[in-house]
């Protein structure tokens, strides 16, 4: 007989009724009902019902089968008994009546079961996760980021992009992030670097005349992981010629409108807003504000400064700040919960928490004789409270002071329900630092990356007051999450060893890592920037989660292992031989 396949298990309706079918997949759930046997048979496309009958010549074979037995099934469509439809399935009307069971390959019990179970840990998912693949659950996820590529690369195309792949065995040019090295059997002693990104490769294509570039690629780091970051990631990278920042956000901002129309039916808003960085920070305390609920930062500096309390005097003459939030209705909050918001404060750096309530619009606070009633009554004004919210203060150096409370607003949004969850906030944040200084290198560093340029006018500060000078980059921002960044690059092989001067980078060191690219630059390199998209992440909102690690097929655990392969993993002593390396602890080697 042969068994391939007439239709899938989402395909069946009463159009087929009466229809003789063979149905291949994996059974879901057997259930025997004494005179009756049912099989939920199930593959990527959907489940369908099977009946098997006493009379039927594979009923005894039907006894034997279990879950996640790889099956073939030949009958009869039929439509099921009244009262016995399920609407919650595609093939909910019929089943099919087998006549014939052919089992392809028999199963072991899983370590957990495939539809349904929820309490499995994560390590045992990822270690068995060709078989976590099966649940319908990570299917969708799969078919959504599936869905994305195609819409993607329809709409570069349409768009007159080309598509170009870079290499992944490039020069290490440790600017950032670690690199991921391997090793050369050719060349011995030297080694390949794994890309964090195209970067340096999308600018030469723009130098070589390649207009519109786009590529949906592999990028490497070497840091530490969370739940939206992996060693190896995707990214929708872009990269345009003879355009300015006005050029670039429309095309992406269609982009992210034709994704949100085609996977998810929801119209966005263009153009999308945006929001300078200083903004950003000082009224959200992050440089991706979650925008989809108000209670925004309000800085009262000035006001404490004007009162008897010392800890908020002596923050605001030290050019510190004292910002608060204004809770609605949240002046019934229990002496442990606000000392609990107090911990939460302490752990991110503050030095504590001030709280007051809001009673019958005045301060319900011990803090009152510190504060004139006129000086309160600003404060209420300026915060726009009213009776029964709860003001929380932090008072600190303002970097701490804003970070704190930019954590602190989104834990209590979270934790009060003041974020709509069917609603979309975009946001492009722009005006970015050029630079940021590090204490731990003891010099500035590239907010963004060393190829990103200034804004214009502001080249002449880029030696004399490097933290003055503004970039000409542009996050974009989704619901508190950044899923976008991009820059205008340095096209000026004079102003680009500028750059690397101001990053304290010598001449011999740029031309030992990025020689190619100046070089280049010196050949007539048209002006040109870009973005990159993090796929990952974008995929993980569309589709509800919480981790990237939920939209990767084999991602990798929080720190970076793979426990379906074990990966990484020893080698043997030859193969370090034939790349000519050795182990400086050899004993961990041949244990």
């Amino acid at each position: 007989m042969n068994w391939k396949r007439t239709h899938t298990c989402g395909d069946l309706s009463l159009q087929q009724k009466g229809q003789k079918v063979i149905l291949n997949g994996w059974i879901d759930r057997r259930r025997d009902h004494g005179s009756l046997i049912f099989l939920d048979l199930r593959d990527r496309y959907g489940l369908t019902q099977v009946r098997v009958d006493p009379k039927s010549s594979c009923y005894e074979e039907a006894k034997k089968l279990r879950g996640e037995y790889v099956i073939a099934v030949a009958g009869m469509v039929e439509q099921r008994p009244e009262g016995m439809i399920n609407n919650k399935i595609k093939t909910g009307e019929i089943e099919v009546n087998a006549s014939a069971i052919k089992v392809f390959n028999a199963a072991q019990t899983t370590p957990f079961i495939i539809s349904g179970e929820r309490n499995v840990t994560e390590d045992l998912r990822l270690k068995y996760r060709y078989l976590d693949l099966r649940r319908p659950e990570m299917q969708r996820n799969l078919f959504i980021r599936n869905q994305t590529y195609q819409i993607v690369r329809n709409y570069f195309y349409e768009k007159q992009f080309v598509e170009i792949e870079t290499p992944f065995l490039m020069k290490s040019t440790p600017e950032g992030a670690r690199d991921y090295l391997v090793p050369s059997r050719i060349w011995r002693g030297r080694f390949y670097a794994l890309p964090q990104s195209p970067q340096q490769y999308k600018q030469l294509l723009m130098i070589a005349g390649f207009d519109r570039y786009f590529q949906i690629v592999r990028c490497f780091r070497d840091e530490d992981l969370r739940a939206d970051r992996q060693p190896e990631f995707t990214q929708i990278d872009v990269e345009m010629s003879f355009v300015d920042e006005e050029d670039i956000f429309p095309i992406m901002e269609g982009l992210m409108a034709a994704i949100y129309r085609e996977v998810k039916g929801i119209s966005i808003t263009l153009p999308i807003p945006r929001l300078p960085y200083e903004a950003a920070m000082s009224r959200y305390g992050s440089d991706k504000p979650d925008l989809r609920f108000g209670m925004e930062i309000e800085n009262i500096t000035q006001f404490a400064a004007g009162s008897e309390f010392k800890i908020f005097r002596e923050v605001a003459q030290s050019d510190g700040l004292v910002g608060a939030l204004c809770l609605p209705h949240c002046a019934s909050y229990s002496r442990k919960q606000i000392d609990d918001l107090t911990d939460y404060v302490k752990v991110r750096g503050a030095a504590g928490l001030v709280a007051i309530k809001v009673k019958e619009n005045d301060w319900d606070s011990s803090l009152n004789k510190f504060f004139s009633s006129a000086l309160r009554q600003k404060i209420l004004a300026v915060m726009g409270a009213r009776s029964e919210d709860l003001l929380l203060i932090v008072a600190d150096k303002r970097d701490i002071a804003l970070a704190v409370l930019g954590d602190l607003r989104c834990h209590i949004a979270q934790k009060e329900s003041l974020i709509p969850e069917d609603k979309l906030a975009l946001a492009w944040i722009v005006d970015f630092p050029l630079f940021e200084y590090s204490a731990e290198e003891g010099r500035y560093v590239a907010r963004h990356h060393p190829f990103t340029a200034p804004k214009p006018g502001q080249e002449a500060l880029l030696l004399k007051s490097p933290g003055e000078v503004q970039a000409r980059a542009y996050d974009l921002i989704l619901n508190g999450m950044e899923v976008a960044g991009g820059s205008i690059r340095i096209h000026e092989a004079a102003l680009q060893e500028k750059m690397f001067q101001a990053l304290g980078i010598t001449r011999e060191e740029a031309t030992e890592k990025f020689g190619f690219l100046l070089n280049a630059l010196s050949y007539g390199a048209p002006p040109h920037g870009g973005i990159a998209f993090g796929f990952d992440r974008l995929i993980m909102i569309l589709a509800g989660c919480d981790s990237i690690r939920e939209v990767i097929a084999f991602p990798k655990t929080a720190s970076a292992m793979s426990l379906m392969d074990e990966s990484p993993s020893l080698v043997s002593p030859e193969q370090l031989k034939e790349l000519g390396l050795r182990l400086q602890d050899q004993t961990q080697q041949e244990g």
